[in-house]
């Protein structure tokens, strides 16, 4: 019985501890934090869906490379394409090209010592960001750098769902193919994702080299409008808030995790009461445990208002898009969940151009037609097992 206390007692301390570490980690971070707008740019984009093509394409422009390279990612794998990939890298380092190698720590803690050192014996500057620190250690350990985003010679960047690993080429039986939407912006925009790039490398590196102009050349402007947009845990959800208030006629949100914010599901319910049409667009399969069963519930109510509700069924589909009234556009790193709106650091691109929207809905089109609608009836229908999924995924949702 004394050892059932002490047990009772130890888990009552981690529990408060936790709760007030996240309480004023959370605070420390909103007070750092100030909201960039940068303005609409100009620029030529890209789209690629599979990662066969944009690797093919990414890979090119890196043995291309001139100056500099600027590569940040949340997750590398150790495996063969991670290695070409390093390889390439090695390479342009050891030809006399800058290249600078920042991963978020979580996500590529997998990476071992002896190849972080081979990384830097070639004269690649390589980091870490968002270790876990005191005084907030469980705060820091859940903030995360999602970003994905790459920079050659300041002119051309990449920004998307895709990582670095052999799932994202179609090499893991258990996810393939894999879907996902990736952005190669040529011209203006670039600019915009150095920046963001120099900043994260600053944070992690206390190397500040954003008033260096070698790493800002002019551009030329390109034929599509757009915008960037950086987020570290806050300003997302007002932003995504305020696109589907805007909705007059559709709204399409693909994601791979669909765990709304209460403002943002209190906003989508409102859009499908004054009629305008909503569709839904997550995997059939799952990459990580109860994601899936968090959703449920919100995906529930919304099919009860008029809703759509599709599950991808051609591989797994990890896209982050939103698309309202073929008006705008939304792609990036940022998934349709707490953990993006409230926690990470992301960043998207909002898309004006029509032309470009227009080629965005026919790619949605075709993922809709590998789709299959989800029926109230599938949802409600009695499963034990995932109804005690879903109770755990509610309690955890926030960190899913």
């Amino acid at each position: 019985m004394k050892i059932l206390l002490i047990i009772l007692g130890a888990l009552l301390l981690l529990a408060i501890w936790i709760s007030l570490d996240f309480q004023f980690g959370r605070k420390a971070q909103l007070a750092r934090i100030t909201r960039i707008n940068y303005p609409i740019r100009e620029s030529n984009l890209q789209i690629f869906t599979t990662g066969p093509e944009l690797f093919s394409d990414y890979f090119s422009l890196l043995k291309n490379a001139n100056h500099h390279i600027h590569i940040l990612f949340y997750i590398v794998k150790v495996d063969l394409i991670s290695k070409e990939f390093f390889a390439i890298l090695k390479s342009k380092a050891q030809s006399g090209v800058e290249v600078r190698l920042l991963l978020d720590w979580m996500g590529c803690r997998n990476i071992s010592r002896r190849v972080i050192e081979d990384l830097k014996r070639a004269n690649i500057k390589f980091a870490f960001c968002h270790i876990p620190r005191l005084p907030f250690l469980f705060y820091s350990s859940q903030v995360r750098n999602h970003r994905k985003m790459t920079i050659i010679d300041g002119k051309t960047g990449y920004m998307g769902g895709f990582n670095i690993g052999k799932e994202y080429i179609d090499q893991d039986p258990k996810l393939k193919p894999w879907r996902d939407y990736h952005l190669k912006i040529s011209g203006e925009g670039a600019a915009d994702l150095q920046r963001e790039f120099l900043k994260d490398w600053r944070m992690a590196t206390k190397t500040n080299l954003l008033n260096n102009s070698i790493y800002f050349p002019e551009l030329e402007k390109g034929n599509s409008r757009h915008q960037v947009l950086p987020s570290e845990g806050f300003y997302l959800e007002e932003t995504f808030s305020t696109l589907i208030r805007k909705a007059e006629s559709t709204i399409i949100i693909g994601t791979p995790y669909f765990i709304p914010s209460k403002r943002i599901f209190a906003d989508l319910l409102k859009a499908l009461k004054r009629g305008v049409r909503l569709k839904v667009l997550v995997p059939h399969m799952t990459d990580h445990l109860f994601v899936k069963e968090a959703s449920f519930r919100y995906l529930r109510r919304l099919i009860q208002e008029g809703a759509e509700v599709y599950d991808y069924m051609k591989g797994f589909y990890h896209a982050k898009v939103i698309v309202i009234d073929d008006k705008i556009c939304d792609i990036g790193t940022a998934n349709f969940d707490k953990r993006s709106i409230f926690l990470n650091h992301e960043i998207n691109c909002f898309i004006f151009d029509r032309a470009f929207i227009e080629r965005v809905r026919n790619i949605l089109e075709i993922d809709l037609l590998n789709s299959k609608q989800i029926t109230l009836s599938e949802l409600n229908k009695p499963n034990l097992l995932r109804s005690i999924k879903e109770q755990a995924a509610k309690a955890i949702s926030f960190f899913l």
